[in-house]
């Protein structure tokens, strides 16, 4: 996984000290890939231990994997992102955080109450998702039309969950829901394609999946086998919890 995937990946665990720790990394690949820690530690003004801490955080063993990592990205061509069904399994469990999976499943079983939305193939897995979760008791709903879900939206409380689905994050509807959840102060959960874009700004937690946009004579065949591997994570690590 490129530095760049892993900064956004673990963003969540990320403090002042790391974003300036990173800003430098991104700006100086081909230095740091030469400098000890210590040079590193020196040029920033900061402690090794801080170095070490991020280089964690980011899923590195270490410092000096994360330095490996660094120099094979820039000695290396970047590989063609070839869409194909292998590529994109690979990258979506790639992306799996079981930290963040486990803040997740611990939101919905602490909800009183949570309500799905999505447009397109997208409702398919919030039906899913609404079915597996009442399969372990909790209540949930999903909705597939504007008017009923701002209806749904206007009905949760504080300690509801909204969870949104858009594979672009930029879905108009989705995202009229979300600032709608946000005027409200219900806590959003997001589920998008691995970029940045505007619905995960909105959301208090943002999950990802691999499956970027692709188009076939004018039609949208964007693989949604990502998607599934999400949903199916989150229902059993939920369906764990509660057995």
């Amino acid at each position: 996984m490129l530095f760049e995937d892993r900064i956004q990946k673990f963003e969540y665990k990320l403090n002042d000290t790391d974003d300036q720790i990173i800003e430098y990394i991104l700006k100086n690949k081909q230095e740091v890939v030469k400098l000890s820690i210590q040079r590193l530690a020196a040029n920033l003004y900061t402690v090794p231990n801080s170095i070490i801490r991020l280089s964690k955080k980011l899923g590195y063993d270490g410092y000096s994997q994360l330095k490996n990592s660094l120099k094979e990205e820039v000695n290396e061509a970047k590989e063609a992102k070839e869409e194909s069904l292998q590529f994109n399994i690979k990258r979506t469990f790639s992306l799996i955080d079981i930290e963040k999976i486990a803040i997740v499943v611990k939101m919905l079983y602490e909800a009183k109450r949570v309500l799905f939305f999505g447009v397109g193939d997208t409702a398919l897995f919030c039906e899913m998702m609404v079915k597996n979760l009442k399969i372990a008791g909790k209540q949930s709903d999903f909705y597939i039309h504007r008017h009923e879900a701002i209806y749904g939206i206007n009905e949760l409380e504080k300690d509801d969950v909204l969870f949104l689905l858009s594979l672009s994050g930029e879905t108009e509807q989705v995202l009229e829901m979300a600032e709608l959840g946000k005027s409200k102060k219900i806590k959003i959960i997001t589920l998008t394609h691995f970029n940045r874009n505007s619905l995960q700004k909105l959301g208090d937690v943002n999950l990802y999946c691999y499956a970027p946009k692709q188009m076939l004579k004018g039609h949208n065949v964007t693989d949604k086998t990502p998607l599934m591997i999400i949903v199916r994570t989150l229902s059993e690590y939920y369906w764990n919890l509660t057995e």
